[in-house]
């Protein structure tokens, strides 16, 4: 890469290899939910009725059941959106230190926005709920919410993912004291290490204050301020069909360029496995 983000097309493609960068390392939901970065903005699933097996004496007959499908289906309805009019456009992007660090800062707020939308639409469509003991994840509690999050899932094969809780930081200081009170190999490894990403066999993800919202994301209402989200990894899907879009305008009237960075998203549990993903309400 030159020493220069002098041409459109040297920041596109600086811009291109900065989100893959950071949908691999920053984004959240890419690691606990399916991710489709195909250019499919519709994606079916429809499943049949579950069978059902009587058990009776032997008796040479049967009752015949009624077969039927449901149609379950992700859709694309929404977009994220960055758009910044920049003053003296070539003078900031011949700066390579600059002009990197305004469109690092454009691709993160992308990023940020796809996972808060992926993460609040998907605990919305969360197949079960848990309240945890008044206090939330305090050091006292987290020993009960873990084992009680844990037996929602037990017993399903898709256990074998892995199982995921997401958390904001203000969430973490029980854990740490869990930790340093706990028995003396884990005390020892919390106070010489400090917050850990798993326990109990579930993965621990942190994210800054906010995630969780109450809100209208694009098309979709969700009310999940003071929720958090448990599950199996791998049983929701998120679309983000085309990648991201880079644009370049002149502004009528004004000197500079307008900036526009966008990218398609969508996000859906399936209702076959949302029983495996548990929505948290903090008492």
């Amino acid at each position: 890469m030159p020493n220069t983000l002098s041409t459109r097309s040297q920041r596109e493609k600086y811009l291109q290899s900065q989100y893959d960068v950071a949908l691999r390392r920053r984004l959240v939901s890419r690691n606990i939910f399916s991710f489709d970065e195909s250019n499919t903005k519709t994606i079916e699933n429809p499943y049949g009725s579950t069978a059902t097996a009587t058990i009776q004496a032997i008796a040479g007959t049967y009752t015949v059941s009624t077969w039927t499908t449901t149609d379950d289906t992700l859709t694309v309805t929404d977009e994220v959106v960055v758009s910044e009019h920049i003053y003296r456009h070539d003078e900031v992007f011949s700066r390579f230190d600059i002009g990197a660090n305004r469109l690092d800062a454009m691709v993160f707020a992308v990023v940020d926005a796809i996972d808060k939308y992926a993460i609040n639409v998907i605990t919305s469509e969360a197949g079960q709920v848990y309240t945890t003991p008044l206090g939330g994840f305090s050091q006292a509690n987290i020993g009960d919410i873990m084992a009680n999050l844990i037996s929602l899932v037990q017993g399903y094969e898709e256990v074998s993912n892995g199982m995921f809780l997401v958390l904001e930081s203000t969430d973490t200081v029980g854990f740490i004291q869990m930790g340093i009170n706990s028995g003396f190999n884990f005390a020892d490894a919390v106070l010489n290490n400090g917050f850990f990403a798993q326990l109990m066999g579930v993965e621990l993800y942190v994210t800054r204050p906010g995630l969780f919202v109450t809100a209208t994301l694009g098309t979709k209402a969700v009310a999940n301020a003071n929720h958090r989200l448990f599950g199996i990894k791998g049983v929701a899907t998120v679309a983000q069909p085309g990648g991201i879009t880079y644009d370049e305008k002149p502004v009528s009237g004004k000197t500079g360029r307008e900036i526009e960075v966008s990218a398609l998203v969508g996000a859906h549990a399936w209702a076959t496995k949302s029983s495996l993903l548990v929505d948290i309400t903090l008492a």
